[in-house]
């Protein structure tokens, strides 16, 4: 299992529930710890510390599962060997869960001139910033499709207007949401995105659609055809395979690795889930990169092994169904509720925000830290 996040950890407890301690199961991951995405909204609002947040993937021993903390730097699936700087791994089954990664360097300026909501060394600054700045005018842009968790830059927008209405400074400072989409949440749909769209104007904040982000300079945004000002610029870089699937085939340069619902790659025995992976519903729509999913294809992926070394019949595949939170500040939460392969086409809804549904937020993050490590 190369990765412990969402996906990682759903398979590997659900291939440990479901055969003896005689199979051997392995997580690799160059981080030590595992949090959840959304605790970074969190911390943005104040209420959460990383330190406090994160679980230690250690602690997953205590089931049976080994864990390596090492960073697989080169997979040969020829002759099916993962290897780390320091050891060599041999599997009869390998997932690949490895996520994407942040690639700001894809534009130009970007970088140094923004604090990227994705990255975790940025965060705390976020925060940080948003609590000083008194007046002027603050940013925010999408420089890359597709991005992990489609509805978070929404929830930070909105949580960032929530603490600039505790802080007494909301009406002095001016919010402006930029995207290279026409609508705010293509993979909801045009209903949704326009709930949305409604959402982010109910508290004055200004989306600009068909911006795409060429370059940043010091406090100004470029775009293919114009340019903004802002005092503060919050971003959502490219995203990029990691490097390890890319040079061993499983991706090809600029792309992720395209499975279909089972999930299983070119190569005999091998996975791909989450974000790391592209499953096509239709000629233009993917599959979400989102926690949620990668931990559906996550079981869907051990079923399969489990099936395999039992020697049982039957194939499982990826629903596609699940959901996601809205987070809409001051503890209350939308839910978006999506069915990827209704037929005719995808389904999603977006239930209203309220306190239950950041109570739900709560739980579904507790529940699963609880059942994983």
């Amino acid at each position: 299992m190369l990765g412990g996040g969402f996906g990682g950890l759903a398979a590997a407890n659900e291939i440990r529930e479901n055969l003896t301690q005689d199979t051997r199961i392995t997580i690799v991951d160059k981080k030590d710890w595992f949090m959840m995405d959304l605790v970074k909204l969190w911390i943005i609002a104040g209420f959460r510390e990383f330190e406090t947040s994160k679980r230690q993937l250690e602690t997953i021993t205590k089931k049976g599962i080994e864990f390596i903390n090492e960073e697989a730097v080169k997979i040969d699936l020829e002759n099916k060997i993962v290897r780390t700087n320091y050891r060599r791994l041999h599997y009869d089954y390998l997932i690949i869960a490895l996520g994407v990664e942040l690639a700001p360097e894809q534009i130009p300026g970007l970088k140094e001139n923004s604090l990227v909501l994705y990255d975790l060394n940025d965060v705390p600054k976020i925060r940080d910033a948003i609590r000083h700045i008194k007046a002027g005018k603050i940013s925010m842009a999408i420089t890359g499709l597709p991005y992990k968790c489609p509805p978070a830059p929404y929830e930070a927008a909105l949580l960032i207007r929530s603490v600039l209405e505790e802080t007494g400074t909301s009406n002095s400072i001016q919010m402006d949401f930029y995207s290279p989409t026409p609508i705010t949440l293509p993979a909801g749909g045009p209903k949704v995105s326009e709930e949305i769209l409604q959402i982010l104007k109910s508290k004055n904040i200004e989306f600009h659609g068909n911006h795409k982000t060429i370059s940043v300079e010091q406090n100004k945004l470029k775009f293919e055809s114009g340019e903004a000002d802002f005092d503060l610029l919050i971003t959502v870089p490219p995203h990029k395979a990691p490097f390890v699937a890319v040079d061993c085939g499983l991706a090809q340069p600029g792309k992720f690795i395209e499975v279909n619902r089972d999930c299983k790659t070119k190569f005999e025995n091998v996975y791909a889930i989450g974000d790391v992976n592209q499953i096509m519903v239709t000629d233009k729509i993917a599959v979400p990169k989102a926690g949620i999913f990668a931990e559906s294809e996550g079981i869907t992926v051990a079923r399969n092994i489990i099936s395999k070394i039992k020697k049982e019949q039957g194939v499982a595949t990826f629903d596609g169904k699940g959901g996601c939170f809205l987070e809409t500040g001051k503890k209350t939460a939308g839910y978006i509720r999506v069915d990827m392969y209704a037929t005719p086409s995808p389904v999603t809804e977006l239930d209203a925000p309220s306190s239950d549904y950041f109570s739900e937020k709560e739980k579904f993050e507790k529940e699963r830290l609880e059942k994983w490590l």
